[in-house]
């Protein structure tokens, strides 16, 4: 199991998988498979009615946004972002990263009925993102995948608070209410495993703990999901609140099946879509924003935004991220991916047409992103191996 946390593993099972998913429905078969993926499988006494594709993104996608609040957790309390002057230079880097693509699919799709999809190509996909740092980056020290993580990490925030305030519809308050309240008793029971607890202390059997917490997290995936927002904040919400150090096990035990099952199982769902038969010409406007926003936006956003931090923060902490590296981590940035395919489905929920035209589109983006991050981050590799710079200080701008 143990292969299944390697970034560089997870990254390549999910691309096996997005273009399995894209060949697949291709094929003369593909009808049948993406019929299949559209198939409901309700249970009416629970009031829940959601296609096969919508228990993996809705449902099984809660596990991976769970994971991720725990780790953003994480560096927000003892990590790389428990500090305003940690988390400035990233932050800044993040927040360029997120308005230049942004703007770039809005200029695309200015006054079209598919200008809601502006939040797609705003995403980073971190275990992508690592994974091609980890294939490619022998020599990048460690400075530079702080900073990464940091930014990829922040990226997702924004991605979260997007997905919770701008596709949320009809809240139910009552809903809501529900899910505060096992939201908070989870949080309560988590602290019943931390190391000094009196329960822990008392040498008794953790297991009914562990099947409270699961109860209280389907009843809050539950309620969230009744409430009209989107279901995976269930998951965000969950990892905020667990205790840190139950939190982290938790993640120890569940990455290999988010990254070795629940990715890929979604990876495979969101690209199962068929090319569609149409001259370039042809194409929604929301696909070309997207195509251009992710590689491009990205790389832009995040060098301006963070080469204008770098060289104020320059003149007060001397960080040390370089142009160089400000580039690669932009290239990286533009790979969208998981997060962007998700945020894909809910901008054109009713407009299935432009939603296979996006999935393609985040796919192809990714895709260049992946090609010119990797030449990207071997490049710097070598230049930072004829340095011998394993993790040196250099300052902001340096070559």
């Amino acid at each position: 199991m143990n292969f299944l946390r390697s970034e560089r593993w997870s990254a390549v099972l999910l691309l096996i998988a997005a273009v399995l998913g894209l060949l697949l429905a291709n094929l003369s078969f593909g009808p049948a498979l993406v019929e299949m993926k559209n198939a409901h499988l309700d249970i009416p006494w629970l009031g829940l009615d959601l296609s096969t594709g919508h228990w993996i993104s809705d449902g099984l996608l809660a596990v991976f946004f769970f994971i991720v609040a725990v780790e953003l957790k994480r560096e927000l309390v003892i990590g790389e972002l428990n500090s305003l002057s940690k988390a400035l230079l990233p932050a800044i880097a993040a927040v360029g990263g997120v308005i230049v693509p942004a703007l770039i699919y809005v200029a695309f799709t200015f006054g079209t009925d598919t200008i809601d999809g502006w939040p797609i190509p705003t995403a980073t996909d971190i275990a992508f993102a690592l994974g091609v740092l980890a294939v490619f980056g022998k020599f990048i020290p460690t400075r530079v995948r702080v900073f990464l993580l940091a930014l990829a990490v922040l990226d997702d925030l924004i991605a979260i608070l997007i997905i919770a305030f701008f596709f949320t519809t009809d809240a139910n308050l009552a809903f809501i209410g529900l899910g505060a309240i096992t939201i908070t008793l989870f949080g309560a029971v988590s602290r019943m495993l931390k190391p000094r607890s009196a329960w822990v202390l008392a040498r008794r059997p953790q297991w009914p703990i562990a099947l409270v917490l699961w109860v209280l997290a389907i009843l809050t995936w539950y309620f969230i999901y009744q409430s009209g927002v989107h279901a995976t904040i269930a998951g965000v919400a969950l990892g905020f609140v667990m205790a840190r150090r139950p939190g982290g096990r938790s993640v120890h035990a569940l990455e290999p099946y988010s990254n070795g099952i629940i990715l890929p199982l979604f990876a495979l769902s969101a690209a199962m879509v068929p090319v569609p038969q149409v001259s370039p010409s042809q194409l929604d406007p929301a696909f070309w924003g997207i195509l251009v926003g992710l590689p491009v936006g990205k790389i832009i956003g995040i060098v301006l935004a963070g080469g204008l931090a770098a060289m104020f923060m320059r003149r007060r902490s001397g960080a040390p991220i370089t142009i160089g590296d400000t580039v690669m981590v932009g290239a990286l940035g533009g790979i969208g991916f998981t997060v962007s395919l998700l945020m894909n489905e809910l901008a054109f929920a009713g407009l299935p047409e432009v939603a296979d035209e996006g999935t393609l589109a985040v796919l192809l983006g990714s895709g260049i992103a992946i090609v010119v991050s990797a030449i990207a981050v071997t490049v710097r590799s070598r230049q930072y191996q004829r340095k011998g710079a394993f993790g040196g200080p250099g300052g902001p701008f340096s070559r």
